[in-house]
């Protein structure tokens, strides 16, 4: 869909129009949802296992995860925004940076990002390894200040040896990212009661919580949350049915989401659609961080998104659905 999506902004196909839109929503609705939902396969995937990393680098990773060395002004590390008892975001409209002013968006949990098909809500990194970024360094001085990372790091002894059994080199920029970026990647969150459903136990949701799932389907938000990570593996315009933008006011740079990556004008208001993977634990949402609870999100995806009203009961059964979607972390919920 992405792809087919991405040729029409490069070669001017018309976009679609709010009828074919509705008539996309409303072929969802035809499909037998519930036999969908108890299905194994289908639009949602569990997530896999924890992957079998070498033990050394991950160690290594989580160490320097959690050192504020490894930021530009030696005072943050990526754990202060990405809290691991938080979701692996920090509960935070837009996380403090070095300056002590607001971030420019709001910091996406940390927790399955590795399965996201781009990084960053402006999807400005390829892959994984283009997340690893310093917490608190000037975009124009990014050279300069992994130099001093890396002089910081290489000048402990532990991490000297550390990096010679882990790597068998000396330390240098590319270990330290190939470090985080491995523990990172064991950052998953299996075993949630939606993934022991999708496995075939259909015991692990209560009646209301399979029906959450099913209205989930009927209205269309799984035409955007899909995949195994439910989400993470497309763009899509925020504000399809409204003008988001307009009505919140006061438009910044940061709102201007793909737009600033790629200078294309079909790319404004582009973003990454976020995973909805422990959604229940990772408030406040959007890029902006304006929605502070997940029923003022729903709300909002059902007026901007999807053009639609849905009854007090259905909204309960989605959000219902969606508190499902918790995993563990190390053998305990989140």
């Amino acid at each position: 869909m992405f792809e087919e999506n991405e040729h029409c902004a490069r070669e001017g196909c018309a976009l679609p129009t709010r009828l074919q839109v509705r008539i996309v929503a409303a072929t969802l609705v035809l499909l037998p949802a519930l036999a969908l939902a108890q299905s194994i396969g289908g639009p949602l995937t569990p997530l896999p296992p924890v992957p079998a990393l070498d033990p050394a680098q991950v160690q290594l990773g989580r160490k320097l995860f959690n050192d504020p060395r490894l930021s530009a002004d030696n005072r943050q590390s990526c754990a202060d925004c990405h809290r691991l008892d938080r979701g692996g975001a920090d509960g935070q409209a837009r996380s403090p940076g070095g300056d002590g002013q607001p971030l420019p968006v709001n910091t996406p949990s940390v927790f399955n990002a590795s399965l996201n098909f781009l990084q960053f809500w402006d999807g400005r990194a390829q892959s994984f390894e283009g997340l690893v970024h310093l917490a608190s360094a000037d975009a124009t001085d990014k050279e300069n200040a992994w130099v001093a990372v890396v002089q910081r790091i290489a000048d402990d002894p532990a991490y000297r040896a550390g990096f010679a059994e882990a790597y068998g080199q000396p330390v240098d920029a590319n270990v330290i990212k190939d470090a985080l970026v491995t523990y990172q990647r064991t950052l998953l969150t299996p075993d949630s009661r939606f993934d022991t459903y999708l496995k075939g136990d259909t015991s692990s949701l209560s009646l209301e919580e399979k029906h959450g799932y099913q209205r989930f389907q009927e209205y269309g938000c799984i035409a955007c949350h899909q995949g195994v990570n439910i989400g993470g593996n497309m763009l899509q315009k925020f504000g399809v049915f409204d003008d988001y933008f307009a009505n919140r006011g006061s438009v910044v740079e940061a709102d201007r989401g793909r737009y600033n990556v790629t200078g294309d004008p079909q790319d404004l208001y582009l973003f990454k659609v976020p995973s909805l993977r422990n959604v229940a634990v990772t408030a406040p949402y959007f890029h902006d961080g304006s929605a502070p609870t997940l029923e003022a999100a729903v709300d909002a995806m059902f007026h901007y998104q999807l053009g639609r009203t849905p009854s007090d009961d259905d909204k309960a059964l989605i959000i219902k659905f969606l508190q499902t979607l918790t995993g563990r972390w190390e053998g305990r919920p989140l």
